[in-house]
């Protein structure tokens, strides 16, 4: 076993030291004097989100299958480990071989959501590496951020030395060979990163300036290198079955957010709705063969012994091969005692047969996303739901002895009234009505509803871009308005209503749809204690808002503000594969109530055929 970096005296110091000693099942441990490329893979969150996180455990494997490289990992370490380290001068370290982060050749950042900006500047900071990419030498770690925001990586441009914008496991090959190559003809930093902007997916900020106009909206992007492009086009990879995927996933010694095995059966969605980013930018859909999830799914219960496996994907019902697919795990995992969770289902008689095969006799509550309270509204997001079906599949859930329903919405979406507002409660309490039409005796107890709300933040490559946000105090009106509705309800005693916090939500939508110049502002938070943003105990608003103040930087210009059709984007430099003139159509359509067929029941010229991947070279062109 490697020497530990924190002692056994240190290691008792802090809450679950078993987040930082390593030497999990499956770890992968290599001679250090066989490899040529060391590279640390970081997810900025604490141990146990980070280790429930697919995408690290893809590219961990898919770089590790290389001899010449060795892929280590680093989390961010909670705030007693934080304080510590700082206090007793200890450098940020992987768990693998306990080894300095600053050590190593690359640190690879995921990026799964804005809230965790803080942390990167952490693990910057502990590693003993400078936060800007421009004060680094040829000595520190090349720093590549990945992840779903590195579609709009401006606001944390300055960190990184560059992105990788789409799907990682089809370049990171392309990227070491090309640093091997410069290092061993003793080429600099500045060479390797001219060599690697040439490439496909790869974004380099340094190479690129960024010019305003007086009233603070982009003039000009441009590009201040030859190696540079003029446009980033994202990397996808076509044939997802012809790809790298672990067999052997790494086990935690501590319970996790998913402890589980993760099996990704497809990557994009067919549906469009408007105000998902997800579905816009892992455009076009593409499924993995049935035989390959099948042998994948039983080496990984074989080679880690978990009691569950979840599959992964945007929405599990559009995956054409579901239920040869489902039936086959229920005989496999029924043997081996194993259960299964099937998340991202439609409510049909398919559905709630599969889940009477998988769940207990007392029956966990099943998951509806209307999204919305009213028709209008559903039609505006393209949401493609109806109260009918909505109804419907609820009423099956009882019939078949569900009693226990959670339902999701969002506040503050575009076009939304305060009629659709009340909508949400109206709906929630038809919900339990329709339970009530049951008869007593054959009823499984009182039903139960639990209402969640959201608040809308509109993501860069959706439809909703260009639309205004809504302002804290109207975000929190509206939750206060609904609350009392679902007060009025004939069974609101039967409902409970949860919502989520609006000033968290603003802080997302700076960062979601923010420029090179909320920068400043992320860096002077972090310098002023401000650390692990995303969990509510260490969120502090009015810190947040006071630096904003003294960076003389607005937030409101990012969020409460009505984009025109012409205006530069921060983002409008990268090519998701859906076009611009598509998302303003949609836009239209949304301001029209008028709803957009899936991809399945017709194209509709999104772009992403472009990529000749998925269902999309089959489909005709609009």
């Amino acid at each position: 076993m490697e020497k530990l970096a924190l002692t056994d005296k240190q290691l008792m110091m802090v809450e679950k030291p078993e987040r930082y000693i390593g030497n999990e099942y499956n770890m992968v441990k290599k001679d250090l004097a066989d490899v040529d490329v060391r590279f640390a893979m970081c997810f900025p969150d604490v141990y146990e989100i980070g280790m429930s996180h697919l995408g690290i455990q893809i590219l961990y494997d898919s770089l590790n299958k290389r001899e010449d490289t060795y892929c280590e990992r680093v989390y961010s370490p909670w705030v007693d480990l934080d304080k510590l380290m700082r206090e007793q001068s200890i450098k940020l370290f992987t768990l693998e071989t306990q080894t300095p982060v600053k050590e190593f050749d690359f640190l690879g950042i995921t990026l799964q959501y804005e809230m965790c900006y803080t942390n990167i500047l952490q693990v910057l900071d502990l590693a003993g590496i400078p936060l800007s990419a421009t004060d680094r030498g040829e000595d520190d770690p090349i720093v590549v951020g990945g992840g779903p925001c590195v579609y709009n990586p401006e606001p944390i441009a300055e960190f990184f030395d560059f992105f990788c914008i789409g799907e990682g496991e089809k370049i990171y090959d392309d990227v070491i060979e090309i640093y091997k190559e410069n290092k061993a003809t003793g080429g600099t930093r500045t060479q390797f990163l001219e060599k690697i902007a040439e490439l496909e997916g790869i974004y380099v900020p340094q190479f690129y300036d960024v010019s305003y106009n007086e009233d603070c909206t982009i003039k000009e992007f441009k590009k201040n290198n030859l190696h540079a492009k003029d446009k980033i086009k994202k990397i996808i990879i076509s044939d997802l079955s012809d790809i790298n995927y672990p067999e052997k996933p790494l086990v935690p010694f501590i319970k996790v957010t998913q402890d589980r095995v993760v099996l990704e059966i497809q990557r994009g969605c067919i549906r469009g709705c408007r105000f998902c980013q997800a579905g816009m930018i892992y455009r076009p859909i593409r499924e993995r063969n049935l035989e390959f999830l099948k042998k994948k799914a039983m080496l990984m219960l074989e080679n880690t012994g978990h009691e569950e496996i979840s599959l992964s994907s945007l929405s599990s019902s559009d995956y054409s091969q579901l239920k040869e697919l489902v039936y086959f795990l229920i005989d496999e995992c029924k043997k081996r005692y194993v259960n299964i969770s099937l998340p991202s289902l439609r409510i049909d008689a398919f559905s709630l047969d599969v889940m009477n095969k998988v769940q207990d006799i007392k029956k966990s509550s099943l998951t509806f996303a209307p999204e919305a309270g009213t028709q209008k509204q559903r039609n505006v997001i393209n949401k493609g739901l109806t109260e009918e079906v909505i109804l419907e599949g609820a009423m099956k859930a009882f019939n078949g002895g569900w009693n226990k329903v959670k339902l999701y919405f969002m506040l503050g979406q575009p076009t939304e009234t305060y009629e659709d507002i009340e909508g949400i409660a109206i709906l929630s309490d038809r919900i339990a009505r329709e339970y009530y039409t049951i008869p007593k005796d054959q009823r499984n107890g009182k039903v139960s509803i639990t209402s969640s709300t959201s608040f809308f933040v509109p993501k860069p490559f959706t439809p909703f871009q260009w639309v205004r946000m809504n302002s804290k105090e109207e975000f929190l009106e509206k939750q206060r308005f609904l609350n009392g509705k679902m007060r009025e309800q004939l069974n609101q005693k039967s409902i409970k209503y949860n919502w989520h916090e609006a000033e968290t939500t603003m802080l997302e939508g700076v960062f979601a749809r923010g420029d090179r110049r909320v920068a400043a502002v992320i860096k002077k938070a972090y310098l002023s204690g401000c650390l692990y943003d995303a969990w509510s105990e260490y969120f502090d608003y009015d810190k947040w808002m006071d630096i904003f103040k003294e960076c003389g930087v607005d937030p409101d210009f990012y969020t409460v503000r009505e984009r025109d059709k012409d205006e530069i984007l921060p983002w409008d430099f990268i090519d998701c594969g859906v076009s611009k003139s598509f998302l303003w159509r949609e836009y239209e359509n949304a301001k029209n109530q008028t709803v957009t067929p899936n991809c399945r029941q017709r194209c509709n010229g999104c772009g992403a055929a472009s990529f000749k991947a998925g269902i999309c070279p089959s489909a005709s062109e609009v």
